[in-house]
């Protein structure tokens, strides 16, 4: 059924109606989406979300085991990560480690240097998109009753979430919050302060396309000082755009070893987010929360 999830493939009152002559007369396949067999990419994610829902079940012993545990998707080809637009490891310590010494070799101004920095560690450790970054609030920070940290926003498409907060994150926000002369404790902060702020002294909000040139501005310094020992990696820094640390952020966790859906949830890609809600009723915040072990 898998490989072909056409009207063949399911048995009983719809086998005699299975073909293409009597299809269309037949009220019982008004709808149907499927005139073919599946890619071999979709049959993968079909049975990611089918494990996934046997896993629950064996979690809350509806069943003893999980059939799909052992299937495997003919013809699929394993793929490293893909790293054509986002940075390795490697390259982003060493993204990381020249922002260190913007205000001393670079000349940038000790705020600027130090807004750089948080920017750079808070959205890799958190994955936000741009938008995000410039719109979140101390007020949207939150910790539940489990002591974990969540950041609650509105993305994409208006659609509000919540995002967990590694430790990196967290340690990076006390930081710039000292650095700014903000309270780092949770309990005198004012709600509507923003995370990421400009360099007025009113700590007013950066706009999204302010902060993609700070972020382009930084990978074109950093092409420009590596150009002759590293050209590949320059070359890549020229065309590299904010959402990259987004990327990054998603490759590195899953080559340390956490698990796509978990992955997936956290950075709310709607087509898999919908399918874990589905699927993991009662472990996807826990799961979640497991996140923070990768960025930490």
């Amino acid at each position: 059924m898998m490989r072909s999830p056409t009207g063949r493939s399911f048995a009983g009152q719809h086998r005699a109606n299975a073909g293409s002559d009597r299809r269309g007369r037949d009220k019982a396949w008004n709808g149907w989406p499927y005139s073919g067999p599946l890619s071999t990419r979709s049959a993968a994610y079909a049975l990611t979300v089918l494990a996934a829902l046997f896993r629950w079940l064996v979690e809350q012993r509806y069943v003893l085991a999980n059939p799909f545990a052992g299937v495997r998707v003919r013809g699929r080809v394993k793929t490293g990560l893909d790293v054509t637009r986002g940075f390795t490891e490697g390259e982003w310590l060493l993204l990381r480690t020249i922002a260190d010494g913007l205000e001393w070799s670079y000349g940038w101004s000790e705020a600027a240097a130090q807004r750089l920095r948080f920017l750079l560690d808070f959205g890799y450790a958190t994955g936000l998109r741009v938008s995000e970054l410039t719109g979140a609030t101390l007020g949207g920070i939150r910790v539940d009753e489990h002591g974990d940290h969540w950041l609650h926003l509105v993305g994409k498409g208006c659609k509000t979430g919540k995002v967990t907060l590694p430790a990196l994150a967290r340690m990076a926000l006390d930081q710039y919050l000292a650095q700014r002369r903000l309270p780092v404790t949770r309990e005198r902060w004012d709600p509507a302060t923003v995370i990421l702020a400009s360099l007025r002294e009113d700590g007013a909000g950066i706009e999204t396309t302010r902060l993609g040139r700070v972020l382009r501005r930084f990978f074109a310094l950093v092409a420009g000082s590596i150009k002759d020992e590293r050209p590949a990696m320059a070359e890549k820094l020229r065309r590299a755009s904010p959402h990259w640390m987004r990327h990054a952020h998603a490759s590195h966790a899953l080559a340390r070893g956490a698990e796509l859906i978990m992955v997936r949830d956290n950075l709310r890609w709607s087509a898999q987010a919908l399918a874990i809600a589905a699927t993991w009723p009662s472990t996807r915040p826990q799961e979640c929360t497991n996140f923070t072990s990768q960025c930490s």
